[in-house]
């Protein structure tokens, strides 16, 4: 009597074990289907039309992987890529590509990094020196650009932007970084992160996250292949942090310090009460500093731009 007790407990048990991993497996790909925190090229589209943006979406071949990006504004005037952190897409900076000003100012860029967006959703590239050089040819091969360059780029992007200047010199005039994720090591790591690449796991992983997942348990290590580098940037930069980021540890400012001992200029600027995601709460600032750091490359303050 109290063996079948016992049996009956334990199949109930497994069946609300079962149960409870049928409805984690549909709620992974209800949320897989559902956010994706992207716009496909007839939203992207509508987007540019409702706003009166004149933007085009194009793809391009890289790395035997096929890119998107998207251009707005006029070609003859200086330029600003994006370059967006994880889990995102291009369309996490569309406000800036309908203001205004900026499109009277600005040729804007802004790509979808591998893995993310209509750049292979779910096919990470964990790589950063892969990444930069699948990025390149939006500024090199592909357009005749109008100096001054510069690259706004958020959290993860940030790395993929600084190993862009590293890596082919002379093709961005300057870097504007939100809320930077450069020192190996100084992140937060989440508990689940390393279980998530087991491939018995991995698969129901929406996509968006599976390339992040992918990204962050390999960036310290990407980020210690950059380290011999960082006397490769000799150009202006500007960070900003939020000084209570949870994700990204604020040790990544002293680092800065330390190690971009060739660059003219490295303004840190802390911003007072903000967590990690400073890209939306802190719109205005971020687009003072584009503009701030494009006014001073057109002065020419760095020499940088002579003979280019």
């Amino acid at each position: 009597m109290k063996a079948n007790r016992k049996g009956r407990t334990r199949r109930r048990l497994l069946r609300i074990l079962a149960s409870i991993i049928i409805i984690f497996i549909i709620a992974c790909f209800v949320v897989d289907y559902f956010v994706q925190f992207r716009m496909s090229d007839k939203e992207l589209t509508r987007f540019f039309r409702d706003n009166g943006v004149p933007g085009e979406i194009r793809y391009y071949q890289s790395g035997g992987r096929t890119i998107r990006y998207a251009v707005m504004g006029y070609d003859s005037l200086p330029t600003v890529l994006f370059i967006h952190g994880s889990p995102a897409s291009l369309s996490i900076y569309k406000d800036y590509y309908r203001d205004s000003l900026y499109l009277r100012k600005f040729r804007m860029y802004a790509v979808d990094r591998p893995g993310y967006g209509y750049s292979g959703l779910g096919q990470p590239e964990p790589s950063i020196q892969k990444q930069a050089a699948m990025i390149r040819p939006v500024l090199d091969s592909l357009h005749q650009v109008t100096r001054p360059v510069v690259v706004m780029a958020g959290s993860y992007g940030t790395s993929v932007a600084c190993r862009l200047v590293m890596d082919y010199p002379g093709l961005i005039d300057g870097l504007v970084l939100v809320a930077p994720s450069l020192a190996p090591g100084e992140e937060t790591v989440y508990w689940f992160t390393p279980p998530a690449e087991n491939p018995l796991v991995n698969w129901i992983i929406p996509r968006m996250l599976r390339s992040a997942n992918s990204e962050k348990i390999n960036h310290e290590r990407e980020l210690a292949k950059m380290l011999p580098y960082w006397k490769n940037i000799n150009i202006p930069i500007m960070y900003l942090q939020g000084d209570q980021d949870e994700l990204i540890d604020t040790s990544n400012a002293s680092f800065a310090q330390r190690q971009l001992v060739n660059a003219p200029l490295l303004e840190i600027t802390w911003l007072k009460g903000r967590k990690h995601f400073v890209a939306f709460d802190e719109q205005p600032a971020i687009r003072r500093k584009i503009l701030e750091m494009h006014e001073r490359l057109a002065r020419d303050e760095w020499k940088f731009i002579k003979g280019r």
